[in-house]
């Protein structure tokens, strides 16, 4: 069995697919699951078994021995999240235990960080973990990423192999449900459907052009192949950035939106709400060096072609079911 928390979340359930388009179906989701809406993303899914989040511990020291795998990817992933508590419990502590379990019963484990981690990028994008101790994340959310980290890495006891990913900005089918945590690329496709246009966010720095602020956009489908090729690798543990290692800017992912639709592009801005405006990233580029010396050389789709996927597969599908 392969285990994977989070199930009914958007990177989890594109894993779903992704083993199981490899031929693996005997796979236990783990997660709230109270959700009817987004317990949708596992729909159709090939799978063993629905698990409690809460039930989850006890669960697996039941069951350990049929365990092949686990990938614990839930977490409260809101960087709007100001709740310290409800973190804490979520994603550092429940993380704690997941780790735990894994070096008592002898499991693999492959979890979910952030490259909300990084905060302005003062120490680089480098997933040098000599660095982590140093990083200074600009919202709770990331912080407790960050501390789970850092947690991870003073572990005398640890996983026979483990690996944290940190995840940059990840776009792709199934993330409906995330509302305003939803990719630029999704708000875009109805904004344009809408309306036929989209607003992106001001520059609030001189150094910025409006819609020139730039992240580095990944596309689900490469995260998944990512994930897949270390349950097979096992080895080499450590936290690896996971990123297509360029940079682009707002602009053109809501270009490349507009284009996927058949549509000249009309953007126009708006002020970043101020809650965010001072916890903004302008500038997030992975550096990808380390995944690639552990024997990683698949290439990651471009920004092009991954929206054109997602929007002429997925987004403009789903608008007419």
């Amino acid at each position: 069995m392969i285990i994977i928390t989070g199930a009914a979340g958007f990177i989890s359930s594109c894993l779903v697919q992704k083993l199981n388009d490899e031929g693996y179906f005997d796979l236990v989701l783990v997660d709230d699951f109270s959700d009817p809406e987004q317990n949708k993303n596992f729909e159709g899914k090939r799978y063993s078994k629905l698990v409690d989040r809460e039930e989850f511990m006890g669960w697996l020291r039941e069951n350990h021995l049929h365990v092949q795998f686990v990938f614990h990817l839930g977490a409260r992933t809101d960087t709007t999240e100001f709740d310290y508590e409800l973190l804490n419990t979520l994603n550092l502590n429940y993380s704690k235990d997941v780790w735990a379990a894994c070096v008592e019963f002898g499991l693999p484990l492959v979890y979910a960080s952030s490259a909300a981690t990084y905060g302005l990028g003062e120490h680089g994008y480098d997933d040098d973990e000599s660095t982590i101790d140093l990083l200074k994340p600009l919202n709770p959310y990331g912080e407790s990423k960050n501390e789970f980290d850092k947690w991870a890495l003073g572990q005398e006891r640890k996983p026979y192999f483990w690996a944290g990913l940190k995840f940059f900005n990840v776009y792709g089918p199934n993330e409906y449900h995330k509302g305003r945590m939803a990719s630029v690329i999704f708000h875009t496709f109805r904004q344009i459907s809408a309306t036929g246009k989209m607003k992106l966010f001001q520059s609030h720095r001189p150094d910025y052009k409006d819609g020139e602020q730039m992240r580095d956009f990944v596309y689900v489908k490469d995260v998944t192949d990512v994930l897949y090729f270390l349950m097979h690798h096992r080895k080499d543990s450590g936290i690896y950035n996971l990123g297509s290692g360029k940079a682009r800017t707002f602009y053109d992912l809501a270009a490349a939106t507009f284009r996927a639709t058949g549509k000249d592009p009309d953007i126009s801005f708006i002020p970043t709400p101020e809650d965010i405006r001072d916890k903004y990233q302008y500038f997030t580029e992975a550096k990808m060096d380390k995944l690639i010396s552990i024997g990683y050389h698949k290439p990651f789709h471009t920004l092009e072609e991954g929206v054109e996927d997602y929007v002429k597969n997925y987004l403009i599908p789903e608008r007419y079911l």
